[in-house]
């Protein structure tokens, strides 16, 4: 089954399999040819998301279990369409009751002998031969003393446990005891505070999440087991491709994917979830159809960018008292993220490295592992365990060489030392396991450095700051960007996936669309940010925050109150300066959220943010719908996130996993369908992505490895793209407030081949002669984007 576009759909107890099986007939019929769902084991009973798996035997009961996959696979079927599934390859659930994970359960009661130890990432030397579970509210002494920690039996098998609030723990045969505390000394785990996790933790994490343990899928037996059901649907038909979900925590990702290709269907397409570093690029040699499509985010967001604006918008960061130097604060970021929340990562680094390095001063080896984990600037650097070092892996490796040794000149022969550890050609474990682990943590430290952290307080214009998006583009961003990156994607992974929102984005499409909008505007911009700053002060809310905030509202527009308090909580305690999730300062918090809901109500900081939607109506409109053609046109195979067919202005989870009106979008399909024409940007954006996708689906000749890409020649910045085999033109407006302010198109051209070409948004006709030129004003008449085929 031809793969053309797919459409992500957010699973949970809420919107099971039958749900989604509901909308298949509309999903077909907007142009979609695979649904993309989000992972369908079995997790966390009332999991919103999935990625908190229990059980890979068995499919989520909360979605309808196999008998409700069954019937959505059959009702995808029926209308076409194929499926395909995010996959979690790295990590398992750690939360109450712990008895649902079987393999861990088997672990805590078996401890090294189980059969499923070498399921999970555990230093046991570390432990001293047990698993460190810091999960207690208290020091285990206190609340063995409030009695908070019983002995009692499991109801299901009624087996010895320990009991800890919803937490059960099994006891190890031959162990029981009356007394709590003896039985406790005798397992193979240890009880701890939460507070103690950086002496006491010894698995390796999603992140730094402790509720979620990794998995080593790098054992064969391993992965056959935690892909067993998943191949078999596959091989049944049932599932047509796999998302992986952060292929960078896996000890060798390349292997995994060799792996995953070998056992799966011949035509099953595979994509990583890979977050590509400026001017990165996939490895060639992994086994996948390409990435989710951040990169190609990141190419249409830079060439819809108005550089133009960046002078006002710097002088009013700088007039909040940001830094312009947003690499400086990067570092700064990754620094504190690698001292507060990475320590037992850290930690489980130094032992290795001490080990494999027994000559060399440890607490100088410490701090050369924080330098290097630092000054990483990429997720991973492609080496593989006991292989030949390749010369991207090598020149990861000395880049990152070079930014410790530029921090911290003193520790050259330690850096030297470990960057040689780092190179796993040496055949010691210590060596391997150390190389290992080092790219695993540099994942953790970009992610929570970078997204989860810089990007909550550097404020510039918060529409650049994007997983895997670059904020300092503001300064250097043009068309070029998106024409480079589109002709490698065709050329290396014409079949990589393509995205505007995911459910991980901090902001919808059409959220930073508004934002990119109103930045054309420096006046307005500078406008708002003084009226914004002035009433700051006075409220005891900090400068750099009430610039979030306002360009918080002006891009989700007048928000319900209690989506942007949960979003401004997460954003400044993620930016852990003035507040933060643990030990946070309540007061600060609430100073920020009256501040937030004055703007939402009547005066006049509400007055001017409801007049920036009136002013630059025209200037949304452009860049809401540029962005969206680009995407649905550009080399790859689109992906549409649910509800973003139309205009969906969300911030960061879980916000973005609101229901979807399916109702209304239908409405809306009929109508437009019935030769109605749009009544609002909801319908425009409708009309784009369906004619998008159906000319997808009713000529993939156009726009599949063999679909020719061309940028397309104009004679204005204003007006830009590309030309697919010479039979498809996409022809968007650039910088549109600037635009308008300069005149219009005026005599600007377009470059096209001879014939006659029709816009499948219109139905206007544009007849090319042996000039090729034809007026932009003439194909933008009615729309500032036009979609021509030619006859």
């Amino acid at each position: 089954m031809s793969v053309t576009a797919t459409y992500r759909l957010q699973l949970q107890h809420e919107f099971t399999f039958d749900d989604a099986a509901a909308q298949v007939p509309y999903l077909a019929r907007l142009g979609i040819s695979h649904l993309y769902l989000s992972p369908i084991l079995r997790a966390v009973t009332g999991s919103l998301h999935g990625y908190d798996v229990q059980d890979h035997s068995e499919l989520s009961h909360d979605l309808g279990g196999m008998e409700g996959f069954e019937r959505l696979a059959a009702a995808a079927h029926e209308h076409g369409l194929g499926i395909v599934v995010d996959v979690v390859p790295n990590h398992m659930a750690l939360v109450a009751p712990e008895h649902l994970n079987r393999p861990l359960w088997s672990v805590l009661k078996e401890g090294r002998d189980a059969e499923t130890a070498h399921w999970f990432d555990i230093d046991w030397k570390s432990g001293g031969g047990r698993i460190g579970l810091p999960i207690l509210g208290d020091t285990l002494v206190s609340t063995l003393q409030r009695g908070d920690i019983t002995v009692d039996t499991l109801e299901t098998t009624g087996e010895p446990v320990i009991r800890y609030v919803e937490h059960v723990f099994p006891i190890a045969v031959g162990t029981e005891s009356t007394d709590v505390e003896a039985v406790l000394a005798r397992q193979h785990y240890q009880l701890a505070s939460w507070r103690q996790k950086e002496s006491i933790l010894n698995y390796r994490r999603f992140f730094d999440v402790d509720e979620l343990i990794a998995v080593r899928v790098e054992e064969p037996d391993v992965f056959d087991e935690t892909h067993h059901l998943l191949l078999d649907l596959n091989h049944r038909g049932l599932i047509d491709g796999f998302r992986i979900d952060h292929p960078d925590g896996l000890a060798d990702p390349a292997g995994y994917l060799d792996r995953l290709r070998s056992q799966a269907r011949e035509d099953t397409i595979i994509w990583v979830e890979k977050i590509l570093e400026g001017h990165e690029r996939l490895p060639r040699d992994w086994a996948c159809d390409g990435t989710t499509g951040y990169d190609a985010m990141l190419a249409v967001q830079t060439a819809l960018v108005d550089p133009a604006s960046e002078p006002e918008l710097t002088a009013q960061w700088e007039a909040c008292g940001g830094n312009v130097d947003v690499e400086r604060s990067v570092t700064r970021a990754k620094r504190q993220v690698v001292d507060e929340l990475l320590a037992p990562e850290v930690e489980r680094l130094v032992r290795r490295a001490r080990e494999a390095l027994p000559a060399l001063d440890a607490t100088r080896l410490q701090a050369a592992v924080v330098e290097l984990l630092v000054a990483g600037d990429v997720y991973r650097a492609y080496v593989r365990p006991e292989q030949r070092l390749s010369p991207l892996a090598r020149r990861r490796l000395e880049e990152a060489l070079d930014g410790a040794l530029a921090a911290r000149p003193d520790l050259d022969e330690e850096l030297r030392a470990l960057v040689e550890l780092a190179s796993a050609e040496d055949a010691d474990r210590n060596a391997v396991d150390f190389a290992v682990r080092l790219q695993q943590t540099w994942g953790p430290v970009m992610a929570k450095g970078i997204e989860d952290t810089t990007f909550y307080r550097w404020h510039r214009l918060i529409a650049l700051n994007e997983v895997g998006g670059d904020p300092a583009a503001l300064e250097t961003a043009s068309p070029q960007a998106l024409h480079e990156w589109a002709t490698h994607q065709r050329r290396y992974w014409p079949r990589g996936m393509t995205t505007l929102s995911t459910h991980d984005t901090k902001r919808s499409e059409d959220t930073r669309a508004f934002l990119l909008a109103i930045a054309g505007d420096p006046t307005a911009w500078k406008e708002l940010s003084l009226r914004f700053r002035a009433v700051a002060g006075e409220m005891g809310v900090d400068k750099p925050t009430a610039h979030l905030v306002w360009q918080t509202i002006a891009g989700a527009g007048l928000i319900e109150p209690d989506r942007l308090n949960a979003y401004l909580l997460k954003a400044v305690r993620e930016a852990k300066q003035h507040t933060a999730w643990v030990d946070g300062d309540a007061d600060y918090e609430a100073r920020v959220l009256e501040f937030a809901d004055r703007a939402l109500e009547a005066g006049d900081r509400h007055d001017a943010l409801v007049s920036l939607w009136s002013t630059h109506a025209e200037a949304i409109r452009a860049l809401v719908l540029g962005a969206k053609l680009l995407q649905l046109t550009m080399p790859g195979v689109p992906d549409v996130y649910q509800g973003c067919e139309t205009v969906d202005q969300s911030l960061v989870d879980p916000d973005n996993r609101r229901p979807v009106d399916y109702a209304d979008l239908v409405a809306r399909l009929d109508r437009l369908d019935a030769g109605e024409a749009p009544r609002d940007l909801h319908d425009e954006k409708l009309l784009v992505s369906a004619a998008a996708l159906r000319l997808r689906r009713e000529q993939p000749h156009s726009f599949d490895e063999a679909g020719l890409y061309a940028p397309l020649t104009t004679t204005s910045e204003h007006v830009i793209g590309f030309l697919r085999s010479a039979a498809v033109a996409t022809v968007v407006t650039r910088a549109p407030h600037r635009l308008q302010r300069e005149g219009g198109l005026g005599d600007t051209r377009i470059v096209l081949p001879r014939g006659t070409w029709t816009d499948r948004l219109t139905g206007r006709v544009v007849e090319v002669d042996a000039t090729s030129e034809v007026l932009a004003a003439d194909v933008l008449a009615d729309r500032p984007v036009a979609l021509l085929v030619r006859d």
